[in-house]
Formats: C-alpha cells, structure tokens, sequence
C-alpha cells in the first residue's frame, strides 16, 4: 500500500490541479462553481488527500480545457510511442472524502507519459458492492469497457445490464453511469476514455 501510495504521489495530480487553477487566477470557489464540486473535495485533492475518480478528473480538466492525459503525464515526457509492460502501470485508489461513497475501484493509466493523447486507457480494478446507489457519474465524451475476468453490473441510466468476461460496452458518458462488481472472484477490465474537445 506505501508504494501505492508513492507512486500517486509521483504523479503529482494535486499539484497539477493546483497549478492550473493559479495559472487561471481562479480561487477553489471559482473552480468549485464551474465544476459543480465542492470546495472542501477540491482542496483535498489539491493537498493530495484525495485521489479523484476519472468522472471527477474529467470535470476538473474541462474547467481548465485540458485533456484528462495532462494529469497523468509527466513533466516533460514527450515520446510519440509509449510502452507500458505487465506491472508497470500507474495503480491509484481513491481515498473517499467526507461524506462520499467508499469507492469500488482502483485504476492503473496504461499510457502514462504519452503527452496529447485523445483517449486515456486503464485497467480497472474493481471490488464487489451490494448496490449501485450513489456511483452514478455523468461527463462529456465517450466510454469504452472490455470485462477481462468476473462480472459486472452496468448501470446505464434506467437500464441495467450484466457484462461478463468477453463482454463490452460503449457508450456515451454525458448518460448517467455506474458499475458494480457481483462476482466473488476479482473482477477487472480495460477502460478506454475519449474527452471531447480535451
């Protein structure tokens, strides 16, 4: 769990975050207001007590008009080719802030280090809940998941759908949208996240 934690802090998401919101002359108010989060979430994740969900991320960078690959990058990096080898992913949790949801997953950036990317792939982790309440999370752009082991429950708006392995979906992510793992064994898939206009 420390080197977990170790390599979050490599990447270094709440400093970017911070850094573009001084770089915009915005307050954690102004941010809070144009992201529709709250100000307390936003300083947590700024002092890195928090690591945020893609859906959050993904609000957070159309705020400042970034792509969501500017958090997962590092500084500098420019390779036009990037090759991630088995274990060497980028794994972050997320911590809950108060009053949230513990969350159900843990995710790995498969393209870390590639700078102006379109699409941000992740394996995703995910740990088995009763329900779906609260996990729904609605953001500009498209999704695709691919279930490598276990299962899921999709939640899709009204819809719910049960995904096993082989199965995928793609779908628009401005939809209300949530996950559940209803397997016992580990459940995991390949996430693939494409922001419009990042």
């Amino acid at each position: 769990m420390e080197n977990i934690r170790e390599e979050v802090k490599e990447l270094q998401i709440g400093f970017k975050v911070r850094r573009l919101r001084q770089e915009r002359r915005m307050t954690l108010q102004d941010l809070a207001d144009v992201t529709g989060l709250s100000k307390p979430l936003l300083s947590q994740i700024e002092n890195e007590q928090v690591i945020p969900p893609l859906g959050t991320l993904l609000r957070i960078s159309k705020a400042f008009k970034v792509g969501l690959h500017s958090f997962f990058q590092e500084e500098g990096h420019n390779e036009k080719c990037i090759l991630t080898r088995s274990g060497e992913s980028r794994r972050m949790y997320r911590r809950p802030g108060e009053e949230e949801v513990p969350p159900p997953y843990a995710y790995h950036s498969l393209a870390f280090g590639k700078k102006h990317r379109n699409m941000e792939p992740f394996l995703v982790e995910f740990e088995p809940r009763q329900e779906a309440e609260g996990l729904q999370v609605s953001h500009e752009g498209e999704e695709f998941l691919f279930v490598l082991e276990g299962a899921l429950e999709f939640h899709y708006g009204d819809r719910v759908m049960t995904l096993a392995p082989g199965d995928s979906v793609y779908y628009d992510s401005t939809e209300p949208h949530g996950y559940v793992a209803i397997a016992d064994a580990p459940t995991r898939a390949v996430a693939v996240i494409y922001s419009k206009g990042g």
